[in-house]
């Protein structure tokens, strides 16, 4: 159970959101990325503890870099967070027409391609990039999907969010009957969009290897595209110089045969490590400061690095 104090600060919460809501359509979206840095820089000085947990997660994932550019990277990571929390704001008060010209698309033809097959589409990402607004973006373009989602502890917020997650025609999915509801989307070829960086203690996680360490990850994505033979496409946003956004259809993951031996976790192993490149080549983007590993679990036998990745990791 909350706290009186914690629940007393759910309305003071909303309120400041609905004043940068208000305040957001008159401030270019280049000075709203440059405030929500400096919020971020804040954050990164006062917040020691997730401040710490980014570090060692750093230190996990890239041995080889210096000490000074690890921390680097988790300031750049904290300035990131920070932006994008204002920007979503931001991006939430476009018209549609103005959404489409703040943002340029690679890959939709895997999108059409996929939608083709009819038997629905699974889109996953991380907690990387844009992932937001790249969501609230893509019914525009094609057409709407199912978020698979947890329900924010302030229910002012959570409403508030909820209304602009599902503005653009979208809709939102929380866990309870959760499989029955992505099922059923899917065989109405609708689309369905999962996070598949979270730690998980639910029955359906397994383990695979991120960073080369075993992390508790959701099988239902793997799970459900081997059911009903829905193509999995991974999607990312990063941002670009102008203040827009460049939103990335990678081709959908080649599943293994669903009769293969561990088929489930081979597919999510699969998933994992497109995510895994991404956030190798752009590390500022990902959510450092979660824990992603928070046990040891069983070993994992990781592919080795290719040279491209060796020479990230320095």
């Amino acid at each position: 159970m909350k706290s009186l104090a914690t629940r007393s600060r759910y309305p003071f919460e909303w309120l400041l959101v609905r004043g940068l809501q208000r305040l957001a359509p008159h401030v270019s979206m280049t000075t709203v990325r440059a405030g929500g840095r400096a919020l971020g820089r804040v954050a990164h000085a006062l917040d020691r503890s997730r401040r710490a947990i980014a570090l060692e997660n750093l230190a996990q994932a890239f041995p080889g870099r210096p000490v000074e550019e690890r921390a680097a990277l988790t300031r750049s990571m904290f300035e990131h967070f920070g932006g994008l929390a204002l920007e979503l704001i931001k991006f939430g008060t476009y018209t549609p027409q103005q959404m489409l010209e703040a943002s340029e698309v690679e890959g939709a033809e895997h999108v059409r391609q996929a939608q083709a097959q009819g038997r629905g589409v699974l889109f996953f990402t991380g907690h990387f990039g844009y992932w937001e607004i790249f969501a609230l973006a893509h019914p525009l373009r094609s057409e709407p999907v199912s978020l698979l989602a947890r329900p924010l502890d302030n229910p002012y917020l959570h409403r508030m969010l909820e209304d602009l997650r599902t503005s653009t025609g979208n809709s939102v999915i929380y866990r309870q009957g959760a499989v029955r509801r992505m099922l059923r989307d899917l065989s109405a070829g609708r689309g369905v969009a999962v996070l598949i960086d979270q730690h998980l203690h639910s029955a359906d996680a397994l383990y695979v290897g991120f960073f080369r360490r075993p992390a508790a990850t959701t099988s239902a994505l793997a799970a459900l595209a081997l059911r009903t033979g829905a193509p999995v496409i991974p999607v990312f946003a990063l941002p670009l110089p102008d203040g827009r956004y460049r939103f990335i259809y990678e081709p959908p993951v080649e599943p293994p045969r669903a009769d293969t031996q561990d088929a489930v976790r081979d597919f999510t192993q699969r998933c994992t490590d497109v995510l895994e490149m991404y956030v190798r080549r752009y590390p500022d983007l990902w959510l450092w400061m979660h824990r992603r590993w928070r046990d040891g679990g069983p070993s994992v036998d990781a592919p080795p690095l290719r040279s491209s990745e060796a020479e990230i990791d320095g």
